[in-house]
């Protein structure tokens, strides 16, 4: 028995009445409210068993105990090497050292070891000065004491009192580079496995720690680039050395007929005596040769319009920007310009400052990022030292200076050889 076809309004209202059912979203009983999953995070743990609740829970405190220590656990200097577990090296065994041989020279050192503190070193400082100092403040004027204590409390600087060695061979010939041989006295630290001596004529800009993990040698120095001429002479602005006594001994033995007066400290192979040449007699063959656009940067630098001696080729472009951001340190050397802490002569200031690249010296100049770099180093150095110091700088000198006058002394005898100062040692100031 065949059942006869719905009529077609009926099927039309079967299926109108189900659509209506279907979408429907303001009936409760609607079949995708009641598919939908109730889960909350709540909901998900107190359905876990207890043993399991505990464990999240632990492991959780774990997860934040972690994430906060590595955010606020020391981090190595920016510079030093990727590959050394920084925590794990033994810092008692490398030391950062001054010397100090006058009052004019103190805040430099203090600068020196204030920007290695501020920039992160973990390695020992030692600063030299002369065994007639004390540390005792006995008065508000008494800056000396008062920034030898500071050195010691602030940034963990060790005090050693020496006996300053100097050039002091003839009269009226005395000048502050007859006692730069007392840097070689870090030499006989040799509890230390190396030293770092860095002259305080200098800024220091970034992290130097990376240089006391360098393959083993007596000595590494950068290159005096600015004197090729003289046979790629060595600077001793920066020196890591790896302290003999032996050594010292050796070095200090050649200038023993100088301090007993018996040779005059320009006659010595015929060329002056100084730390920088007893460095360069010795281990000029054997040095490790440090790259000088780290560490040997001069502000003489920024005044000269061929850099090639600098760059080492002539296919690179000079930019002092970047220049100064690889640099690890600068070193204040503008003859006969006075080191940072003297004010400037306006007259030498004028003979002296950079030139600006095109049309300098008249309203169009343009091109002059050199002197706006190198005026900017300076003022750097006079407000560091005014505020690590507390001390503004010295008044400049007469320019041009005086002849001295030597109507008091004994004339020279007829076979002295006249004195040839060092230009990029010698001062204005003195």
């Amino acid at each position: 028995m065949h059942k006869l076809p719905r009529p077609a309004s009926s099927i039309r209202r079967k299926v109108s009445f189900d659509l209506d059912n279907l979408t429907d979203d303001s009936d409760i009983e609607d079949y995708r409210d009641r598919n939908k999953p109730d889960w909350t995070i709540r909901g998900a743990i107190s359905a876990l068993p207890p043993r399991k609740r505990r464990n999240y829970g632990v492991l959780t405190v774990l997860i934040f105990v972690f994430l906060y220590w590595a955010s606020h656990r020391p981090q190595p200097p920016k510079g030093l090497s990727p590959y050394l577990n920084y925590d794990a090296i033994d810092w008692s065994r490398y030391a950062y050292t001054q010397y100090v041989t006058s009052d004019e020279y103190l805040c430099n050192s203090v600068m020196v070891f204030e920007a290695l503190h501020r920039l992160g070193s973990r390695a020992d400082k030692i600063l030299f000065y002369p065994q007639e100092w004390d540390t005792v403040i006995s008065g508000p004027n008494d800056r000396t004491s008062q920034l030898l204590l500071e050195a010691r409390n602030k940034y963990n600087v060790q005090l050693e009192p020496i006996e300053v060695n100097s050039l002091q061979d003839m009269p009226g010939g005395v000048s502050t580079w007859d006692s730069s041989i007392t840097k070689l006295w870090a030499f006989r630290e040799t509890t230390y496995r190396r030293i770092l001596q860095i002259d305080s004529d200098v800024m220091v800009l970034q992290n130097l720690d990376e240089l006391f993990f360098l393959p083993s040698a007596p000595v590494a120095m950068p290159r005096a680039y600015w004197d090729y001429s003289n046979d790629h002479k060595l600077t001793s602005l920066l020196v890591l050395l790896e302290p003999s006594y032996v050594e010292y001994r050796s070095m200090m033995d050649r200038v023993e007929a100088v301090t007993a007066g018996q040779l005059g400290k320009e006659e010595y192979d015929g060329h002056p005596l100084y730390d920088m040449e007893l460095l360069n007699d010795r281990y000029a063959g054997s040095a490790l040769v440090l790259p000088h656009r780290q560490y040997g940067l001069v502000t003489g630098e920024f005044r000269r319009k061929d850099h090639r001696d600098f760059l080492g080729n002539d296919h690179e472009t000079w930019n002092p920007d970047t220049v100064l951001k690889q640099a690890k340190l600068v070193h204040f050397s503008d003859w006969p310009l006075p080191k940072p802490w003297v004010m400037w002569p306006q007259k030498l200031l004028a003979e002296i400052i950079p030139r600006c690249d095109n049309n300098p010296g008249t309203s169009q100049e343009s091109g002059c990022r050199d002197r706006e770099v190198w005026k900017q180093l300076y003022e750097d150095f006079r407000l560091k030292r005014k505020n690590v110091c507390m001390l503004l700088s010295y008044p400049a000198p007469e320019w041009p200076p005086k002849e001295k006058n030597t109507s008091n002394q004994p004339p020279a005898p007829k076979d002295d050889k006249p004195v040839a100062e060092k230009p990029e040692q010698v001062q204005a100031s003195e």
